[in-house]
């Protein structure tokens, strides 16, 4: 009943089979094609003749094309399946060539028609099968274009309880293991639930998929459902769209680990990047239209892969022709940053203004390229340079320099040009409006494409920021900031800032004395160690300066060591010792903050005045330390820096949240920051006193779960209790969910002595979490693992009268026994599983093995009715204490033994108990590997120092992804323990 097949499979099926435009075509679940064939290869040379003039005249040629594609796709296995895919991508966008034409004459060869997309054929499967070797794999859904596979998705039951798409996506990415050259004609990959809907790329994390919202269909359904399900089946996966993505949203880059990677839009950059085309083109033959418009997408949500993709749907559009695109940012910083994800994108025909000389040049020959730009180089050119109408600005950061002299002046340069004001903190003042400036009137609330900070935050592109304020020992006077406030302003001229020079020196000598600079040092150095470092996050200092930068290195240097830190930022004007020191050339920086950005490097804080404040991405900093005077969108985009998604490479714990520490009182001014568009902007940042007045409600409602528990209890007892308050899935999910946010905010908080009154029952609550948490973990959305700080508090007081759901430790006292004979068959429930898990950890060794034999002889008797309740457990509660004995003896055997053997049995049995089906581990040879290695790069007492544990955890890690367990944090984190405690 409500089966998988017959509900979401179905909803899909019949949605994309009934579209009013183009619609799939239900094909059989085996079209025309062999199961170990990717292509369907009838349907493909069809294709090939119908769509090329030269294949046409001779159709055997469609065979030449079929032999390079199967080539391409066989070479997965070997160059990876992204790459395998960007050849693939080549292809369908008609820019491979062959010898087809009069005299061997090369000719492009088109295997889909973008332009017209109704001279393509669109198939639809379900249950297709696939077969490499002997792999055999079947997709839920597949769907075809000219019998090319672009869209592989998975479907799961809206009913099975913990089931969701994470779910489907875990399996998708499976199948992208085992079989990747079905992979290589990729465009995207779906997985649905019955209430959500996400899509991703190849090799995308799990945590980046993403959702589908159309234009305005988010307003009506701001939650998942069924009304999203439909538009999102329907808008996602049409065909128009999907070949609009594969087109002009599809973008291929290298990661910060040299790894190819894919990068598809997200339904935001989407939306707005198929506006700006839209209106570009139309603005390009009708003087009529407009020619602007306003992109507001907040902080963190893409807005440099927003420019490149809508640089592509630009000069691809053939109503345009080949427009001039011209990229306009108002830094040099971020000039560099936009100039690098284009290259990395690997664009063709992008060129960077080198001088103002230089972009009159080329925007007066009429170059028809992508231009990068700063908007100072318009400051030499009063003249009109061009009057064409295919010239579309792309403006970043819009509001900072377009309503005064420099925005005229380009405005002027280009008088038929269209322009577009991208930002993330758009302003409304009387003397800076980017609404009026880049707003077209006839748009709603003058927006070409908003998407809030509420928006990013429901979809999970940014993450909640939290900010502690500290207490006054910090704080300047507060005149005196209000004052800076008002007379610091970016905007001053030279004249106006050589007013303010003696405010500006008491500013910079109240915050830079030396009193105060050590105790704010001391202060970030114990808050880091507590609450950063032992999350695997790093962090940014911002201070007043660069002579603060130069300060607060040392004082940290002295507090943490000086590979912890590092200063960035301009040397320019400085004496020339700290020129010398932090003075770095392009290249130099970029391999600091690639080295910054990389889990396992020692280096671990960045210390800025103004650079990396805007457009820096680095997802692990989780946290800022604000020792510096800010205001408005410059407040707003700095604290953003920390907003970024993250999950540690081989890691199930995500960065829930960024951190401000504000040390100067600057968020007491939350509002002026936010003055803008206080609606859109309903929670940009969160306090932590906000979080500690939700704590106790999300105390109690976990609590809820167990009336009449004695929690003051410890014992077997009071576990089996509370375990029997959670007697179903649906009721153990609702009591994970209210868990995952306790825990939540519990990491956010902790540590703090304000929390001494609450962890009692906080740790009751993380024990009975654990010890109902599946061992096969149904849902990795709902039975999260649990955080660092919540892990170091459980395990530091669990005990053996405690057992988690996989018992650490068996022992059968009296008080116990007693208890389970009054109650045989609970007792049989909890003591039968827990028994056979721990016999099965000795699987092996004879003298177990022989127990598990009669605990199998005992339960095949009490199932046959040959035993009853009472005498059952009664035999169980024997056969545990015979196995306490022997485990005993077993301990005092494995004491006699060198360390390292200990060490590589201990590591053999976690390996073991760990193994699931049909994972392909060979445990003695892994624990052979893992012995090796870490005796290679250990000493004597490396445990103790941070080098020496850093070097052993990159070595496990390492070891663990070659044989496909590093997902599993909990097995990585045994595993460190047992090389800790006998190395």
């Amino acid at each position: 009943m409500f089966s998988e097949k017959d509900t979401v499979q179905a909803f899909v099926t019949d949605r994309l089979t009934a579209l009013p435009e183009l619609a799939w075509v239900r094909q059989d679940s085996q079209p025309d094609r062999a199961e170990q064939d990717v292509l369907v290869e009838s349907e493909l040379r069809d294709a090939l003749v119908r769509l090329n003039p030269t294949i046409s005249a001779d159709p055997e040629l469609a065979d030449e094309v079929l032999y390079q594609l199967t080539a391409l796709i066989r070479s997965a296995r070997g160059e990876g399946v992204v790459k395998a895919n960007e050849g693939f991508r080549s292809w369908l966008l008609g820019e491979k060539s062959m010898p087809f034409g009069p005299d061997h004459e090369y000719v492009t060869v088109q295997l889909v028609d973008f332009d017209d997309p109704t001279r393509n054929r669109y198939h639809l499967s379900t249950e297709v099968a696939f077969c490499r070797g002997t792999t055999r794999r079947r997709f839920d859904h597949v769907l075809w274009v000219n019998g090319i596979p672009l869209v592989v998705g998975e479907a799961k039951s809206a009913t099975r309880a913990g089931i969701t798409w994470a779910d489907g996506v875990l399996q998708l990415d499976g199948y992208q293991d085992d079989v990747p050259e079905f992979f290589v004609p990729n465009a995207l990959c779906f997985a649905i639930d019955g209430r959500d809907l996400r899509y991703g790329s190849l090799r995308l994390p799990l945590h980046l998929w993403s959702p589908w919202w159309s234009p305005g269909l988010r307003k009506q359904h701001p939650e998942p459902g069924p009304d999203y399900l439909r538009q999102a089946v329907d808008g996602l996966l049409s065909p128009s769209t999907l070949l609009d993505i594969i087109r002009n949203f599809t973008v291929y880059s290298t990661d910060d680990r040299h790894r190819k990677i894919k990068n598809i839009c997200r339904y935001q950059q989407y939306e707005a990047g198929r506006r700006m085309a839209d209106r570009a083109a139309a603005a390009a033959h009708d003087p009529d239209m407009p020619r602007q418009g306003l992109v507001w997408h907040f902080q963190g949500s893409g807005k440099s892969l927003l420019m490149v993709f809508t640089a592509q749907a630009l000069r691809t559009d053939p109503r345009t022709g080949a427009p001039t695109v011209l990229i306009v940012v108002d830094r040099l910083d971020l000039d560099t940053q936009i100039t690098s994800t284009f290259d990395a994108s690997d664009i063709p025909n992008v060129v960077t203004a080198g001088s103002g000389d230089n972009l009159g040049e080329m925007l007066a020959t009429g170059q028809r390229k992508i231009i990068v730009t700063t908007v100072h180089k318009f400051k030499s050119l009063d003249r009109v340079l061009s009057a064409r109408r295919d010239i579309v600005c792309l403006v970043d950061e819009a509001h900072r320099t377009q309503d005064r002299d420099l925005g005229q002046r380009m405005r002027e340069a280009l008088p038929n040009a269209v322009f577009f004001g991208l930002t993330g903190t758009p302003i409304n003042r009387t003397d800076v409006n980017t609404f009026k400036t880049f707003g077209y009137e006839k748009d709603e609330g003058r927006y070409l494409s908003r998407y809030t900070q509420a928006d990013s935050l429901r979809d999970g592109t940014t993450l909640p920021l939290h900010f502690e304020p500290r207490d006054a020992r910090f704080h300047i006077d507060g005149e005196v900031i209000d004052a800076e406030f008002k007379k610091l302003a970016e905007r001053l001229s030279p004249r106006e800032k050589a007013a303010v020079t003696n405010r500006a020196a008491r500013m910079g000598w109240l915050i830079k004395a030396d009193g105060r600079i050590r105790m704010v040092c001391e202060d970030i150095a114990r808050h880091f160690r507590e609450k950063v470092e032992p999350e695997g996050f790093k962090a940014q200092v911002v201070v007043f300066d660069q002579e603060a930068c130069v300060l607060y290195k040392k004082e940290l240097d002295t507090l943490l060591g000086p590979e912890t830190s590092e200063v960035v930022m301009s040397t320019q004007g400085q004496p020339q010792e700290i020129q010398e020191r932090f003075g770095r050339g392009k290249e130099e920086e970029a391999a600091l903050l690639d080295r910054f950005r990389d889990p396992d490097d020692p280096l671990k804080i960045l210390i800025v005045t103004a650079k990396l404040l805007t457009g820096f991405d680095a997802p692990i900093a989780q946290t800022m330390y604000l020792d510096k005077v800010m205001r408005d969108h410059t407040l707003l985009q700095a604290v953003c820096r920390v907003n970024r998604p993250y999950r540690r490479p081989g890691s199930d714990q995500a960065k829930s949240h960024g951190l401000i520490v504000d040390y100067l009182g600057v968020f007491a001014r939350l509002g002026q920051a936010m003055s803008f568009d206080e609606r859109a902007v309903e929670r940009a940042v969160t306090s932590i006193k906000e979080l500690w007045d939700q704590l106790p409600s999300a105390l109690a409602k976990c609590l809820d779960f167990f009336p009449g528990v004695d929690r003051a209890e410890d014992g077997y007892e009071a576990l089996f209790a509370a375990q029997d308050k959670l007697p179903d899935d649906g009721t153990r999910q609702a009591f994970a969910e209210a868990f995952a946010r306790l825990s939540r905010l519990w990491e956010a908080l902790a540590p703090d002595e304000r929390l001494s009154e609450h962890v009692a029952d906080y740790r009751w609550l993380a024990k009975v979490h654990h010890s109902v948490r599946p061992s096969n973990a149904t849902s990795p959305l709902l039975w999260r693992v649990l955080g660092p700080k919540t892990r170091e508090l459980v395990n530091a007081h669990i005990h053996a009268d405690v057992p988690p759901e996989r018992l650490e430790t068996l022992v059968i006292d009296a008080k116990m026994a007693e208890y389970l004979q009054r109650v045989p068959d609970r007792g049989i429930r909890q003591l039968e599983p827990r028994l056979q898990q721990r016999l099965g950890r000795r699987r092996g060794e004879p003298r177990f093995d022989s127990l598990a034999q009669k605990l199998e002889r005992l339960r095949q008797q009490y199932e046959a009715g040959q035993l009853v309740s009472r005498e059952y457990l009664y035999q169980l509660l024997d056969l545990a204490e015979q196995t306490a004995r022997a485990e005993a003896q077993a301990e005092a055997d494995e004491k006699q033994q060198d360390p390292r053997e200990q060490g590589k049995y201990a590591l053999t049995r976690l390996f073991e108990l760990s193994r699931r089906e049909g994972t392909p581990v060979a445990v003695a040879k892994l624990v052979e590997e893992i012995d090796s290695i870490v005796d290679a790069v250990r000493f004597p007492g490396w445990q103790h120092t941070a080098g020496g544990e850093r070097e052993v955890k990159k070595a496990l890690r390492r070891t663990l992804v070659r044989y496909q367990l590093q997902r599993d944090e909990e097995l990585f984190q045994k595993a460190y323990d047992y090389i800790r405690q006998y190395y």
